[in-house]
């Protein structure tokens, strides 16, 4: 069962009930009906289709920021982030589904993925055929601006496994922007080849970036940096300019589906740090979720607390919800920041949980790796360990609930 802390120990709304009941029947839009497949090549996953009214698009972004060096990396002149669009469109006819995964990506991920996540197999998997809900190129339904959403992953993690919530928020009216921060994520394919980096950029990352407090200040601060940056493309899009810094072409419309006036951020674990504190520091982002993000640097001696992000310190002024889970394994390194920032934020944030669930339920983790499990592919315990023992039927629709409720209430899609 999933529910408030304690608290607040209410179970979640009947309305949540109601629609975990219908996907729990097998219809055809839910997480229980996403089932993996075996070929030649593999065990080929699903993700879970969106609920929305809106047939979605996708677009890939290529954006370079010549204001900066890439902080992870000296020998690169520039920072570079890539980024996927996903929106509503206005027609999806002869578009192709968008892959999960380039294929570049997706073969380094095969091969590295389980640096960041070693419960993940060393093989058997056909990452590269994962494939989206949404339309590569379709033109926007620009009927109307939307509100914006930047969405940053956790930290090691590509925003790929964030495409399942990007996609069920854009079937909902919103346009939301997945980040990924090269050099932190675990690969990140670009366009175009660059000095300092090969086309697919692997992590830096070799171990936790808690225990080295410099690095973990340097991955925030960059982060905090890439989405406000991305924000300004954002900007220039909506201004009939194409941020695609290799001038790919852009789906018609895209510019004009964007409401810059109404603009809200997601992101977990580190990236649940990062738009957390983004928020605080940048007056265009009107209210953020934080999927199990620490609010605090990373402490100097083991066992000991870090400094406060500001937003931390002194709270915040714009709606944030702290979502978190009962399985994270470090439930009690939370337990410095986030009380600090409900009390300095004089109401204007929340705390939420959900039970029976593991750090990596807000991601596509949640459903693909019980897919994994139903394979022979990873153990029950390595299931529970990085998504939680409730059934994908459940947790999928409760992350997905807890968000829109979020951004249907600060920042409404009409």
């Amino acid at each position: 069962m999933l529910r408030h802390p304690a608290d607040r120990r209410t179970v979640i709304t009947s309305a949540l009930a109601a629609t975990a009941g219908a996907l729990l029947a097998g219809g055809a839009a839910g997480p229980a009906a996403a089932r993996a497949r075996t070929t030649a090549d593999g065990v080929t996953l699903r993700l879970p289709a969106p609920t929305g009214p809106y047939r979605t698009g996708a677009a890939a972004l290529y954006l370079v920021d010549r204001s900066r060096r890439d902080p992870l990396e000296p020998r690169i002149p520039v920072r570079e982030v890539m980024a996927t669009v996903f929106y509503p469109a206005r027609t999806v006819r002869d578009r192709p589904r968008a892959p999960q995964m380039t294929a570049g990506a997706a073969a380094d991920f095969g091969a590295d993925g389980r640096r960041s996540h070693p419960e993940l197999p060393a093989s058997g998997v056909d990452w590269a055929a994962t494939t989206t809900r949404s339309r590569t190129g379709a033109p926007a339904d620009a009927a109307r601006r939307r509100p914006v959403l930047l969405y940053s992953p956790g930290g090691g993690d590509p925003r790929t496994m964030g495409t399942g919530a990007a996609e069920e928020l854009a079937s909902h009216g919103y346009v939301v922007v997945t980040v990924d921060h090269p050099g932190d994520a675990c690969e990140v394919e670009f366009p175009v080849t660059m000095t300092g980096r090969d086309t697919v950029r692997p992590t830096v990352l070799r171990y936790d970036p808690r225990t080295a407090p410099a690095l973990f200040r340097t991955l925030i601060d960059t982060r905090v940096a890439d989405l406000r940056f991305v924000l300004d493309r954002m900007a220039a899009l909506a201004a009939g300019r194409n941020p695609d810094a290799a001038g790919r072409p852009l789906p018609e419309h895209l510019g004009r589906a964007l409401d810059l006036r109404s603009v809200g951020a997601y992101g977990h674990s580190a990236g649940g740090t990062a738009v957390t504190q983004a928020m605080y520091q940048d007056r265009r982002i009107g209210a953020a979720v934080n999927l199990e993000g620490y609010l605090d640097r990373a402490p100097e001696t083991p066992g000991g607390e870090g400094e406060l992000y500001p937003v931390a310190r002194y709270g915040t002024d714009r709606p944030l919800l702290l979502l978190g889970t009962d399985g994270f394994q470090d439930r009690k390194g939370l337990e410095h920041s986030w009380p600090a920032v409900l009390a300095h934020s004089r109401g204007r944030a929340c705390r939420r949980q959900l039970d029976r669930a593991a750090h990596w339920v807000f991601t596509d983790y949640a459903a693909l790796v019980p897919q994994l499990q139903a394979a022979g592919l990873v153990t029950a315990a390595d299931r529970a360990k990085m998504v939680g023992t409730a059934s994908p039927a459940v947790s999928v629709p409760a992350v997905r609930h807890h968000l829109r409720a979020f951004f249907a209430r600060h920042l409404p899609t009409h």
